[in-house]
């Protein structure tokens, strides 16, 4: 397990060719930067129920081989290969300073989106781990490695029925070991989960309500300009559990699959808000629109305020530290 120091950069971890945005905006660089506080546990920590390595045979998704080589083909025709793409079993664990096991908390589950790894994207770039410790709520993050560094939104184990839940008991004990007393373990498996997808990670997030055995534990759902699909399936959890909170954030990029879900919901007579500013939106629908400067690549550090996920988590003051 390699365990990062409070400020360490992972800037030594990108290669002099760092990985570029695809999307047309331009990189923006948000101010004031927030740090991971001193005294924070951080860490990467291998995990045998990770989304990968996958053997399963979901959809055909192993679609292409060449000797002993798995591989599989993306619809728009690249080919990425298990051994290289899908091999990562690595998990970034967070837990912020001042965290306390015996109080009420929350398990923060990251779903990065796709071209990310965890060091130089969820942990340098999108600055994931600072803002739980920066939102002053008594909650830990999970964020685990799906395809590495690929545009691939393929969610490997968490397919599989019961998986996710697998995933969290793990979770449990890994973030015990972090926290320094294995006792707490079973206050871990307990907490309610967040699950917060960006982009891509939306597939991912989807099979995890639809089949994940976690249905009764999750407490809300955040997407991040994530809505690319699986409209009918968020609407079918959002209509199964009414006491959670469902937030979707967009730009231009999933503007109408958001418009589409609004459809759905309405037909189905589900009320739903399009700001933060009533308390109400904790356990109900939300809709957030972002204006037209606000781009996809810097999403989850300049959305309807910077550092997104610190604002939202910032007001369940059920959880506050």
């Amino acid at each position: 397990m390699l365990t990062l120091t409070p400020f360490e950069s992972a800037e030594s971890a990108v290669p002099k060719n760092r990985h570029k945005a695809t999307h047309s905006v331009k990189p923006i660089q948000v101010q004031p930067r927030i740090e991971i506080p001193i005294g924070a546990k951080t860490t990467l920590a291998e995990f045998d129920t990770a989304p990968f390595p996958y053997e399963g045979m979901h959809a055909r998704f192993w679609n292409v081989s060449s000797g002993k080589r798995k591989g599989h083909r993306a619809s728009f025709g690249r080919v990425y290969w298990q051994d290289e793409t899908y091999r990562e079993r690595r998990v970034l664990l967070h837990i912020p300073n001042g965290f306390d096991v015996s109080r009420p908390g929350v398990i923060i589950v990251f779903f990065h989106g796709h071209s990310a790894k965890l060091r130089r994207d969820v942990l340098d770039r999108q600055r994931v781990p600072a803002q739980i410790s920066a939102s002053g709520i008594n909650a830990v993050l999970v964020a685990p490695q799906f395809a590495v560094d690929a545009k691939d939104s393929s969610a490997g184990k968490f397919w599989e029925p019961g998986a996710f839940d697998r995933f969290i008991q793990e979770a449990a004990s890994k973030l015990a070991d972090l926290y320094g007393d294995a006792r707490a373990a079973q206050s871990f498996a307990k907490m309610p989960v967040v699950i917060v997808a960006y982009s891509g990670g939306y597939l991912a997030a989807a099979s995890c309500l639809k089949v994940g055995g976690v249905q009764d534990h999750v407490r809300g759902v955040v997407l991040l300009d994530a809505l690319y699909g699986e409209v009918d399936s968020f609407a079918a959890w959002i209509e199964k559990n009414k006491s959670t909170f469902f937030v979707s954030a967009y730009t231009d990029s999933t503007q109408k699959r958001n418009v589409a879900l609004k459809t759905v919901l309405a037909h189905r007579k589900i009320v739903y808000g399009t700001d933060l500013k009533q308390q109400k939106w904790r356990h109900g629908v939300t809709f957030l629109s972002t204006n037209s400067k606000v781009g996809h690549w810097n999403f989850v550090t300049h959305a309807w305020a910077d550092y997104p996920i610190k604002d939202l988590l910032s007001r369940l003051d059920e959880y506050r530290r």
